[in-house]
């Protein structure tokens, strides 16, 4: 047991921090980012919460030598990964916080093991990131295929183009470059497969499949997840409540910190 929770451990950087016998809450990172992107968010919670952060394989400090093709071919493996952190720290009542591409990961996990979740707090999450009769996901396949291609030729070049678009918040440069930054420090290698997954996913009919209570936070203007599809994922979510922000852009945690804690703990103390 110890060489898995040290294994697991390493593998995640895994950081512990808060109440020891406080609620668990896990804050799990979007694509391209890492569990820094929760520093000006989670440490408001550490009073009340035994916090977690972690960094997906294949970013930040985790073990880049654990990525497996087969095993991130999909979500699904980053669920996995998700359940291990819970089990090897016998967590139980989990808040989980996630961010982007984590949100379907945490209803994956969730979906998996509802036993171990009391609460899913989604930031701008999307099912489905490509149009589809009705749905509207926001990217036509040719989108996708051109934004693979850009990946492919220049991901650097690329990264600097999108920063400034998912961040939208132009009067603040600084949070776009530290996007950018970001961007550039995960493997390059890693980062476009991880695209692949997160961009090709359709994860639209597990949301029935969710029965732990759920927040899903919509930011204004948010080119990655639209009000559309925030609105698509509060209305197939069996418990949900759904949040329509005034930070815009697709990244709350950072330009607007205060908010995207006002909200979360709101909640998470609703009568």
């Amino acid at each position: 047991m110890t060489r898995t929770f040290d294994a697991v451990m390493r593998r995640h950087a895994v950081e512990i921090s808060g109440a020891p016998g406080g609620q668990p809450m896990i804050f799990s990172h979007g694509y391209g980012c890492d569990q820094n992107m929760w520093r000006l968010v989670a440490p408001a919670f550490t009073d009340t919460y035994r916090v977690v952060l972690f960094d997906h394989v294949g970013v930040g400090r985790s073990d880049l030598s654990a990525y497996d093709d087969t095993k991130y071919a999909a979500l699904d493996g980053y669920a996995t990964d998700v359940l291990e952190i819970v089990h090897v720290l016998d967590l139980h009542d989990v808040v989980f916080v996630g961010h982007s591409v984590s949100a379907m990961i945490g209803v994956l996990a969730a979906i998996r093991e509802p036993g171990r979740f009391a609460e899913l707090i989604l930031v701008g999450p999307s099912p489905s990131y490509i149009d589809d009769g009705d749905y509207k996901g926001g990217f036509s396949h040719a989108d996708i295929d051109e934004m693979m291609a850009a990946l492919d030729s220049n991901y650097l070049g690329w990264s600097s183009v999108i920063a400034p678009m998912i961040m939208a918040n132009p009067q603040r440069p600084e949070l776009s470059q530290e996007l950018v930054n970001s961007f550039c420090a995960t493997d390059p290698v890693i980062a476009r497969k991880f695209a692949r997954v997160t961009f090709r996913s359709d994860n639209r009919s597990d949301l029935a499949e969710v029965r732990t209570p759920s927040l899903v936070m919509q930011c204004t203007d948010d080119i990655i997840a639209s009000h559309a599809v925030g609105r698509y994922v509060s209305d197939h979510l069996q418990d949900s409540t759904f949040v329509v922000m005034n930070a815009t852009g697709h990244c709350p945690n950072l330009s607007a910190p205060e908010e995207t804690i006002d909200v979360i703990q709101a909640y998470l103390t609703r009568g």
